[in-house]
């Protein structure tokens, strides 16, 4: 049990779990949400519950990782796994974020579009310059406090519920015994929000900023040198990673919701982008759902996108143990902040190329899910050595989830893989 919380220490205890959690609805997720609710209606609202134990286990071992080494999940890779190993896995992660980061882009670009006119390619400009120059401009807690705020930007999915008419009794009787066919089409979409909700960037960014909370704090050491600590902190990241991944979870199933009950309703079954969800919300809810649901991708994507470059740049710097983190001044760190700038200017380029990013939203998602499988694989395996974690190895129960999490991944993707 987590254990009462005043309410102070409710609040103060989330951060890097309540802004991951938030992240995983970007507007790559929003579109795959999308896409299941419009095809499948409510017959994929189970995803999202059966996700929410998995997504806690994994993101909790990472999270542990972080706080008990102090070192960001590159650098515990690096540390026993031989130099091929961790650079194919940092390889996909930068390949897997870039292509995410443009979809994203594009997508903000797009809800933009809709709601004040004007040049999507314009708009992808505008966001990627202002996410890259408050990534390496704004004081890290000022930065850190800014993202908290963002999160509230998924409640517009809240809302959107109360503009529509919900048969709740039917909500409830398909999630929990969903009717759908299993073929090529379903096991895709499936692994699609497992990927887009399971996503290996999380993994990254979360382990780290752990690492880097530690360096905020004068009082604050690895657990490893001070186990003395770990009661507050263990018991700080369950509370965390519980609320964070309950939010997610939460606004995912909330979007193939709203989705299922006006798109999938109304006999449109293909979604390809977040912005043409919200188009298509338009004539059949009204004007505010549109707008809510346009700005939730802005809001979201402004959160995502920093997250998806911060994770790459992280994992990259920590494979050559370079000086890292959005602490540190851009000169402390010059090698950090260019692959940070790299991978955000990547993802806007791909906006101007022939590569489609509108196209990639949806497949973003699938590359995510698979990849996550070796990635998950090589973390557990971490969690489990005491020449890593000491005295803080992964105990039965979250070793028990990571690894189901794990499975889960895995025998997704090979369905989807046989299938097709």
């Amino acid at each position: 049990m987590i254990g009462k919380l005043s309410e102070h220490d409710a609040i103060k205890y989330l951060g890097p779990g309540l802004i991951s959690g938030a992240a995983d609805d970007d507007p790559s997720g929003i579109a795959t949400y999308s896409q299941a609710g419009a095809q499948f209606g409510f017959n994929m609202l189970w995803t999202v519950v059966l996700t929410y134990p998995l997504m806690v286990g994994i993101q909790m071992v990472s999270a542990r990782m972080g706080r008990v080494t102090g070192k960001g999940l590159a650098a515990n890779i690096r540390a026993i796994f031989p130099r091929p190993v961790l650079m194919l896995i940092v390889s996909l992660l930068v390949i897997a974020n870039t292509i995410n980061i443009a979809a994203d882009i594009a997508a903000m670009g797009e809800a933009m579009q809709l709601i004040a006119g004007g040049g999507a390619h314009f708009y992808a400009i505008v966001f990627g310059f202002i996410s890259l120059v408050l990534q390496i401009f704004m004081p890290y807690q000022q930065y850190v406090r800014a993202l908290k705020w963002l999160t509230l930007a998924l409640l517009a999915y809240v809302a959107v519920i109360f503009t529509v008419s919900v048969p709740w009794l039917e909500v409830l009787t398909r999630t929990v015994l969903p009717h759908f066919d299993i073929d090529a089409s379903s096991i895709t979409v499936i692994v699609a929000v497992f990927g887009t909700t399971i996503s290996p960037y999380l993994f990254f960014w979360q382990a780290t900023q752990e690492a880097i909370d530690l360096r905020a704090d004068p009082n604050a050491e690895a657990l490893l040198h001070s186990p003395e600590q770990a009661r507050e902190h263990l018991r700080r990241i369950k509370w965390d990673t519980y609320m964070g991944m309950g939010f997610s979870n939460l606004i995912a199933f909330f979007i193939i919701l709203s989705t299922a009950v006006t798109l999938h309703a109304a006999g449109i079954t293909q979604i390809q982008t977040a912005a043409q969800a919200a188009e298509a919300l338009r004539p059949l809810a009204g004007d505010l759902t549109f707008v809510l649901f346009s700005l939730g991708i802005i809001g979201t994507g402004m959160l995502a996108v920093p997250i998806l470059a911060g994770s790459a740049a992280y994992a990259v710097a920590e494979t050559f143990d370079w000086e890292t983190g959005l602490d540190r001044k851009l000169f402390e760190a010059k090698e950090f902040y260019a692959i940070l700038t790299i991978a955000t200017a990547g993802g806007v380029l791909l906006n101007f190329t022939s590569i489609d990013p509108i196209k990639a939203l949806f497949w973003s998602a699938v590359l995510n899910g698979t990849i996550a499988v070796p990635i998950m694989a090589v973390m557990m395996m971490l969690a489990e050595r005491s020449d890593i974690m000491g005295r803080f190895v992964v105990k039965p129960r979250l070793k028990f989830l990571g690894w189901a999490a794990t499975l889960v991944m895995a025998l997704a993707v090979i369905a989807m893989l046989v299938t097709t």
